[in-house]
């Protein structure tokens, strides 16, 4: 079993498959789960959280950064289990409870996650009564937390902030490692990156969520994808990573956003052409060729 690690004091961080769930609580007393990893891995949650809060403790409420799989596919297994409620903001809620898919990914934009997005199974997640949209004015289970609108990876991403001692969690706004990289994708090596590229459908959103986010001068920051940052120069790397951000140079929603409202989709993009299907079907045409007519059977006398 993975332990939970302590980036402040009552925050743990649990990194599940490719995703991170946090913890917020001290040990014996009420606790939240901050998003709830992808599918499969409710059991991994439960055993992290018995671990630290004791065997049969759950959590006041389960609250989500955004709705996509690999950060709400294991919450609906969990909130039946805890009996309790999961919350999201309200324009996370077409996603969450089955009425619209998100906007489609773009696996043209380049990079690692973009070519494997290609393979990820498209989800619509439906938590029916265990989701509610977040309170305007409090964070559930939670004192001395603000949660801040911070959309554009997806149309209601939130992040929770706590001004006390400035710890930033931020889900997909920004990442702590090089989603687009090869090599930094496997490493998980730290550094400011931009959100996942091949699922972020607002890029001007995503620019001005993350300089709202940089004027909070984090001390601390846990995001979705990452092993979280915490370091003496962390705000002004934070600032100058902001001043510099650039979008994808080529991606489906670089020009135009995809529009959507409380209901969903609204209107998207057109797509861009994907030739890697077509490349990979023609190479295995080409290689079924090659088999029936014996081109790689070995040679007889």
């Amino acid at each position: 079993m993975k332990p939970i690690v302590r980036i402040a004091p009552d925050v743990g961080w649990l990194p599940v498959s490719f995703s991170n769930v946090y913890f917020i609580g001290r040990p014996g007393s009420k606790w939240v789960l901050i998003d709830a990893g992808p599918p499969g891995c409710a059991s991994e949650i439960v055993e992290a959280a018995e671990a630290r809060f004791g065997t049969g403790s759950r959590p006041e409420a389960i609250l989500l950064t955004h709705g996509h799989a690999d950060h709400v596919g294991s919450a609906l297994a969990l909130a039946e289990k805890w009996d309790i409620t999961t919350y999201a903001h309200h324009l996370e809620l077409p996603y969450l409870t089955g009425k619209s898919p998100y906007p489609p990914a773009d696996p043209t934009v380049g990079g690692a996650m973009a070519f494997l997005s290609r393979f990820f199974p498209a989800r619509t997640m439906h938590l029916g009564k265990r989701i509610r949209a977040l309170p305007h004015s409090k964070v559930p289970g939670l004192t001395g937390w603000e949660w801040i609108a911070a959309p554009g990876h997806s149309p209601g991403q939130v992040a929770f902030f706590r001004e006390s001692d400035r710890v930033l969690l931020a889900g997909d706004a920004i990442a702590t490692m090089d989603l687009d990289s090869w090599s930094g994708l496997p490493s998980g090596r730290q550094q400011l990156s931009r959100p996942p590229s091949p699922f972020t459908c607002d890029w001007d959103a995503t620019r001005a969520s993350l300089q709202t986010l940089s004027k909070l001068r984090p001390n601390v920051l846990g995001c979705g994808h990452g092993i979280p940052l915490s370091d003496p120069g962390l705000p002004d790397r934070l600032e100058e990573f902001t001043v510099r951000f650039r979008p994808p140079r080529r991606d489906r929603y670089v020009r135009e956003p995809a529009h959507t409202d409380e209901n969903g989709i609204v209107d998207l993009p057109t797509a861009p052409f994907d030739p890697v299907p077509f490349v990979t079907m023609g190479a295995l045409v080409l290689v079924g060729i090659a088999l029936g007519a014996g081109y790689f059977d070995e040679e007889r006398d």
